[in-house]
């Protein structure tokens, strides 16, 4: 039988948690379908689940682990009455209230839940290469995850590909354990932000290849080396590497929403009046949105501004 809801919060990165702690503290009785345990942003607590020290979330002054910033954001949800389902969902229908969603562990025709208004924070998962061999050599030398893999190659020569701060970020964090990284970038400068940039220069573990991308993997069972292509040249070189972390960006997880709410050409949601969809009760934030500023603080910040805004649509509605 489906569970009536008044609010129901897909993801539970900061955006979703956010917004569960101020539906939470109205009274409004959320549950947050949060995802399920896995690699990538679809998990419990998204991308900050894969990140280290976090130093630029304001009110820790000598930074915090994003998996600890998460169950703290977790716990204060819970601590105001959000309740939690560890799956995903896998369909809705928006077309007519209440609002009908799916969850991968709901059997029958039947949906899982009845909402009479949804926020929608399922964020952003990394983008891949897509070369030969790509999917195959994940988990065997080739991973878009340093916090997770990179103890396993203590004392490698492994490479980055990427230029702006999460590729930084992961090569920084690499040095801990890597013998050598090298950051391949297509262009000859990096994106990344400066103070990320001079900790990168500064670091004598990392080296990088410029204007240049991996077009090729080598290794029968597990990455040995990969080959780079000069973007200008046309020059090709073999890098003997056997880690490979893949850090050149994000697409939305928005696919199960395609046809029930408006999206740009990326496939992010597109918001008006704050976070509002073009469906009257279902609301947007965080990285499924935002294709600008991708920060966890302006994630929970769009978090905050759903839950205000759908407070605002149910008393209007008169709920």
């Amino acid at each position: 039988m489906s569970e009536k809801v008044k609010v129901a919060i897909v993801g539970s990165g900061p955006a979703g948690l956010t917004a569960a702690i101020y539906t939470a503290r109205a009274d409004l009785s959320p549950v947050v379908i949060e995802g399920e345990p896995s690699s990538t942003s679809d998990q419990p607590g998204g991308q900050l689940m894969l990140t280290t020290e976090i130093e630029n979330f304001p009110g820790f002054v000598n930074g915090i682990m994003g998996p600890e910033l998460m169950a703290n954001f977790r716990g204060q949800a819970e601590r105001f009455g959000a309740t939690f389902n560890t799956t995903k969902v896998s369909k809705v229908d928006f077309s007519t209230r209440p609002f009908k969603l799916w969850t991968n562990t709901q059997e029958g025709e039947q949906p899982a839940y009845l909402a009479e208004s949804v926020i929608i924070s399922t964020g952003a998962r990394s983008l891949l290469l897509n070369i030969d061999r790509e999917t195959e050599l994940i988990g065997h030398g080739v991973s878009t995850c340093a916090t997770c893999d990179g103890f396993f190659f203590r004392d490698h020569d492994i490479a980055v590909v990427g230029g702006g701060d999460s590729a930084l970020e992961e090569a920084s964090f690499l040095t801990k354990f890597a013998r050598s990284v090298t950051i391949i970038h297509r262009r000859k400068e990096l994106r990344a932000s400066k103070i990320m940039q001079d900790r990168a220069f500064a670091n004598p573990k990392i080296s990088f290849i410029w204007d240049s991308t991996v077009t090729e993997l080598h290794g029968a069972n597990s990455l040995e080396a990969v080959t780079v292509t000069n973007q200008i040249t046309g020059e090709n070189s073999k890098l003997n590497v056997t880690g490979l972390f893949v850090a050149i960006g994000h697409s939305p997880n928005t696919d199960i929403f395609k046809g029930q709410i408006d999206m740009d050409d990326l496939g992010y949601i597109v918001t008006k009046n704050g976070t509002a969809t073009n469906v009257p009760g279902v609301f947007a934030c965080g990285d499924v949105q935002d294709h600008i500023y991708r920060q966890a603080i302006t994630a929970a910040g769009s978090g905050c501004m759903a839950a205000i805004d759908l407070e605002k649509w149910l008393k209007d509605s008169e709920i």
